[in-house]
């Protein structure tokens, strides 16, 4: 029985003692500590492509089965299969054969499409496309919530 109670006082003199921290929810951390995103980046962000069926090769190298790509954002027109797609902000072209690239795009809903086209800058028979996609960009300003 003395055991028992001794037993007793113990644990309410250890909850006495350690109740700050159980009280107040508060835990010590190393002051080195830090929380960050790792991924998304704020600002432009990576865009993969895709392909099957066919390899990738720069523009200008005229291989057989291979070709290059090109981004369209935003672009509803439909494309001259006899003429090369012009190179701007909506229409980004890739002729070193990347398989991805960071892409900056201001906030709001974009559509995405990839195209690939051959050495030549010209549609291959039928066209080669992605299906759309919409993406919608929010970004905050840092330290807000």
């Amino acid at each position: 029985m003395l055991s028992s109670v001794c037993g007793r006082i113990q644990l309410f003199i250890v909850l006495i003692v350690g109740g700050g921290s159980i009280a107040t929810g508060e835990t010590d951390r190393p002051r080195s500590a830090s929380v960050y995103l790792i991924s998304p980046k704020d600002g432009p962000f990576r865009v993969q492509f895709g392909l099957s069926g066919m390899d990738v090769a720069p523009a200008g190298i005229d291989t057989p089965n291979t070709g290059h790509r090109h981004l369209l954002i935003d672009v509803d027109e439909s494309l001259d299969p006899n003429e090369p797609i012009p190179q701007d902000k909506k229409r980004l072209h890739f002729g070193a054969g990347q398989t991805e690239a960071p892409i900056e795009l201001s906030p709001g809903k974009h559509t995405l499409r990839l195209v690939f086209r051959d050495w030549s800058h010209h549609l291959f028979p039928p066209p080669l496309m992605s299906d759309v996609i919409t993406v919608n960009v929010n970004w905050f300003e840092r330290g807000t919530s």
